[in-house]
């Protein structure tokens, strides 16, 4: 009798731990349909029924939902959870910035993407992203060294190469604006923003 009763109890806690696992999935599978009607609301309030502050995956999803329902404070939260539970994850990092991009918060967005870098020195979308950001703010000498850190990696990418050469015009040097453009020609025949950047070095 004493034996039956252990082997209740022992697998009580399975079965309670197969219920949960159970409600998650179906909260999740949920929301994705919520989520493909546009309605944010309800594939939000679905994941809060089942949430747990140290669940990454409903943290991370909760931040992806609360950005696309225009609630950043939310959205930010989620995310910096998300985070907590995982530093060395890259996708919660990159969350992150959806909301503090809508917020202009655009030191915020570097210091993300410098984490991102420090765990991976060759992710191309924050390197682009960085060299993008510091383009726009003038940095051109910044900008040129994260895109040239992406063409070390994809050296035939248009996007990255009409960058550096975009920066490299800036900062006068005419020689490798002039090789960037002709090499975006070898991409893109016949490009039209190639042909302009050319026409405009000395």
């Amino acid at each position: 009798m004493k034996k039956a009763i252990l082997l209740i109890a022992l697998a009580f806690p399975v079965l309670v731990s197969a219920q949960d696992t159970k409600k998650l999935q179906t909260a999740f599978e949920q929301s994705y349909a919520y989520e493909a009607k546009y309605n944010y609301k309800a594939a939000i309030s679905g994941l809060k029924a089942v949430y747990s502050e140290t669940n990454y995956e409903l943290n991370l999803r909760l931040g992806w939902l609360s950005y696309l329902d225009s609630n950043q404070t939310a959205s930010l939260s989620y995310y910096q959870k998300a985070v907590n539970l995982m530093p060395n994850a890259i996708e919660p990092k990159f969350g992150i910035v959806y909301p503090l991009s809508v917020m202009a918060k655009w030191d915020e967005v570097v210091k993300q993407y410098d984490a991102i870098l420090k765990t991976d020195p060759g992710q191309t979308t924050a390197l682009y992203r960085l060299g993008l950001i510091y383009y726009n703010r003038g940095q051109f000498e910044k900008a040129k060294s994260f895109f040239d850190k992406f063409l070390g990696l994809y050296p035939f990418d248009y996007d990255a190469v009409m960058m550096s050469a975009w920066a490299s015009l800036m900062l006068n040097n005419n020689s490798d604006a002039k090789k960037l453009f002709n090499r975006a020609m070898l991409i893109s025949p016949g490009d039209k923003m190639a042909l302009e950047g050319l026409s405009m070095v000395k």
